[in-house]
């Protein structure tokens, strides 16, 4: 199984260069069970992760373009009467994939957002008064502008805390857009083939969660997490699904380092992309961007782990 998942990260590495960390990150994500959240600056290569984790993955895949006039029906289907048979047959709408682009998602309308809360934490959806279940395994990836870009509505916090994790995809280096462009002239994405079958992802996703974790790392995680709402330094601290997040992803980060054991670097290595977009500041002047989750574990001394 290690195997295949390191195949994983090396041959979606071929198409977004430059960026192993995230996209181990991201593999993190789904290996947790979780959904992820990608926001950064358009052209960053953000729907191309997404698209390239479902090929390498073998999901099925489906894109939703968030727009400001997208509707709830959209997402979820709509039953539309059939004079042949004089019965309403429903029509599933994208939203019935194994891995669901929500690209731009936060230039719908809120109510179009909340199409995706159910299914995002129950796996299935309701529709004309009946519930249907959504394909397993099911990953919703939400890719976002930054806020400060027109004709966005940010995510509410409901929303967010959906995502087990976000992570940012920044510029590559020269070198890395080099490689890039290059990569471009030979076509030579198209070769990108599924390395593992559903059922050997699901069984990676099981084996992942059977990592042992020591009394001291929860312990670990348990400091950071009370700090955070102990220290008055959040308006927003963390709430116990963020601490059943941490340790989630921290499991997946190491079983993806070939490890059966949590130690204190795994929660450290996923702790910004699990935190981050669920803390928010007390004071006003504390402003830096991706500063929250590093002063929780500057905060926290980790040598009782």
């Amino acid at each position: 199984m290690q195997t295949q998942l390191n195949q994983a990260i090396e041959k979606t590495c071929q198409i977004l260069i430059g960026k192993q960390q995230q996209v181990k990150l991201a593999l993190t994500c789904l290996l947790a069970d979780g959904h992820l959240l990608i926001e950064d600056l358009p052209g960053m290569g953000k729907t191309t992760l997404s698209h390239t984790l479902a090929r390498v993955l073998g999901l099925n895949y489906s894109r939703i373009q968030f727009t400001s006039d997208l509707l709830p029906a959209d997402i979820l289907g709509i039953s539309i009467f059939d004079n042949k048979d004089q019965s309403f047959q429903f029509h599933p709408g994208p939203i019935f994939n194994q891995l669901v682009l929500a690209d731009e998602i936060n230039r719908a309308s809120p109510k179009t957002q909340s199409a995706l809360l159910e299914a995002m934490e129950e796996g299935q959806v309701s529709i004309d008064g009946e519930t249907r279940p959504l394909p397993s395994p099911f990953f919703v990836i939400g890719t976002q502008n930054p806020i400060h870009q027109s004709g966005t509505y940010p995510l509410p916090e409901s929303q967010l805390d959906r995502f087990l994790m976000r992570i940012q995809l920044g510029y590559p280096d020269l070198e890395a857009e080099k490689k890039m462009l290059i990569s471009q002239i030979n076509n030579s994405d198209d070769s990108i083939q599924a390395v593992m079958t559903i059922e050997q992802f699901q069984q990676a996703t099981k084996l992942a969660k059977q990592v042992h974790a020591s009394d001291p790392v929860l312990d670990y995680i348990l400091r950071l997490v009370t700090f955070s709402r102990e220290s008055q330094k959040f308006a927003n601290p963390l709430s116990p699904r963020a601490s059943k997040a941490i340790l989630a992803a921290a499991r997946a980060w190491a079983y993806l380092s070939n490890r059966d054991y949590l130690i204190p670097e795994d929660v450290q290595a996923i702790l910004p992309a699990v935190a981050e977009h669920r803390l928010r500041s007390a004071s006003s002047d504390f402003s830096l961007e991706g500063s929250l989750s590093q002063l929780l574990l500057e905060s926290i001394d980790p040598i009782a782990a």
